[in-house]
């Protein structure tokens, strides 16, 4: 009986707060800084970098990638 209750309870609770959130609007230029901060957060990797103050010339810390062998040399090993 206690999980009905709970699960009823919860769920009037959650019903009562989407209306409530439904209601509330946001203006323009709140959504426009919110799609700027979104664009900036995902695309900071991909060359932003120099927009927020960081160099893009210098590498991030990760280790260089070991040389790749040709198919040639793995044959001449073997």
């Amino acid at each position: 009986m206690r999980v009905w209750l709970v699960s009823f309870g919860l769920l009037f609770v959650l019903a009562e707060v989407y209306q409530w959130i439904e209601q509330i609007t946001l203006p323009l230029p709140v959504y426009m800084v919110g799609g700027v901060l979104l664009v900036i957060a995902s695309n900071y990797d991909k060359g932003i970098c120099w927009f927020l103050g960081r160099d893009p010339a210098i590498p991030d810390e990760s280790p260089p990638l070991p040389p790749r062998s040709s198919p040639e040399k793995l044959l001449q090993q073997n």
